[in-house]
């Protein structure tokens, strides 16, 4: 139930996101499925083919793309007005899908007894993945690099569900709720790992 769960607030969450940043860049509606497919399943697909999972796997989940399908559908219907005001709440959207999709990827490792390594790499592939490959369609610079440490909030869900720090439904659910509160602060407070400031002294 948990991993559904987390399976659908991910999926709904990412091609949100990608809708709104196809909006952005002013994409087709080609482009808007395109962009918003990519959010929502890339990061399960590196995941998958990096930890050796089966790729046909990644096709046994049509459920899915029939949510993604439909959220995307219901996104370009909307009124514009109602889009424009969205388009401030792409961090957050982009929140919830990190959060969900961390957790999933980690407990994913952990079910098949995974080295910690492991599990980090998994929340943070599947957690960032998608937003990565988004980010490179769209012709941005990857958030995962540059904005409001956001990696980090992935390889801590891996961290901590692979020391067995997280157990059962209502722990799982508490900590996506505490991953969704510290990525959006940590963009408001413009919370950033250390940079080396090269370019900003080559500026000057």
């Amino acid at each position: 139930m948990t991993w559904d769960i987390l399976n659908i607030i991910g999926t709904i969450a990412f091609a949100i996101s990608g809708v709104l940043i196809a909006i952005e860049e002013d994409y087709d509606l080609f482009g808007m499925y395109v962009l918003g497919f990519m959010t929502a399943f890339g990061g399960g697909l590196i995941r998958n083919i990096l930890i050796g999972i089966p790729i046909e796997n990644f096709w046994l989940q049509p459920h899915l793309f029939e949510i993604a399908s439909l959220t995307i559908t219901i996104a370009y219907i909307m009124p514009n007005k109602w889009i424009i005001n969205w388009k401030n709440a792409v961090v957050f959207f982009d929140a919830i899908g990190l959060a969900a999709f961390a957790i999933q990827g980690a407990n994913y490792a952990v079910s098949i007894d995974a080295p910690l390594m492991v599990v980090i790499i998994a929340a943070y592939m599947t957690g960032t993945g998608g937003g990565m490959i988004r980010d490179v369609f769209a012709g941005r610079k990857p958030m995962i690099f540059s904005s409001g440490i956001y990696a980090f909030w992935a390889v801590l869900v891996g961290l901590v569900i692979g020391f067995g720090f997280i157990r059962g439904s209502s722990a799982t659910f508490l900590l996506l709720i505490m991953i969704v509160i510290l990525r959006i602060l940590s963009v408001y407070f413009d919370w950033n790992l250390p940079h080396k400031g090269y370019k900003k002294r080559m500026d000057n």
